[in-house]
């Protein structure tokens, strides 16, 4: 397990106004957060191929971005940062929605495979490790609605009202437990985090 604190946070998502509001951006929605939480803006980075934002942490700088390219080539960004600024993949935190958890539900990983997340399999590729932090927002799987909707169809729709404000109560609980991840607390992060799970 990493035991390095947090120096790169990429959320995952899709660019565009199309995709903003879908349930694929759900990484989007929790970095978008996590800059304002430490007064940073996002700008575009071209030698990033992403939206990049810098802040400050105890005067530590921390990179949050937001890949331009689409979720598939998440990697592109990921890797490029990472690369400019010299961090191993422990110190990175990647943002995304999560299929397996309801809506409701967070949980944080170090390491492990993609499970069909395209984001996590570029990115895992890119690195050449899974030995990254994950963060992983629940957005359901269209069989808990009881929907016969296919999964690339349920995670480029909008959620529901009453699932949004589960997944925005989730947002929340991430934001409060950063500065612990930013310290490198992982395990007191963890346990505060996964104590709010239904």
């Amino acid at each position: 397990m990493g035991d390095k604190p947090i120096r790169l946070i990429v959320g995952l998502g899709n660019p565009g106004a199309r995709y903003e509001l879908t349930r694929h951006n759900a990484g989007f929605w929790l970095a978008d957060h996590i800059a304002d939480d430490l007064s940073a803006s996002f700008t575009s980075s071209k030698p990033f191929f992403a939206q990049v934002a810098n802040g400050r942490f105890n005067s530590e700088l921390i990179v949050i971005a937001k890949p331009d390219t689409f979720m598939n080539k998440s990697g592109q960004a990921a890797g490029a940062l990472m690369r400019f600024y010299k961090l191993r993949p422990e110190q990175v935190l990647v943002l995304h929605d999560e299929l397996d958890l309801s809506p409701g539900q967070v949980k944080m990983k170090f390491g492990g495979g993609h499970a069909g997340h395209n984001g996590l399999r570029d990115i895992q590729s890119v690195f050449g490790s899974p030995n990254f932090w994950r963060m992983r927002i629940g957005i359901g799987h269209p069989r808990d609605f009881g929907l016969e909707q296919a999964v690339a169809s349920f995670v480029l729709n909008a959620p529901k009202n009453s699932e949004l404000s589960e997944i925005e109560n989730v947002i929340d609980r991430c934001r409060a437990v950063m500065p612990m991840l930013l310290n490198g607390d992982f395990e007191k992060a963890i346990g505060q985090l996964h104590t709010g799970n239904a």
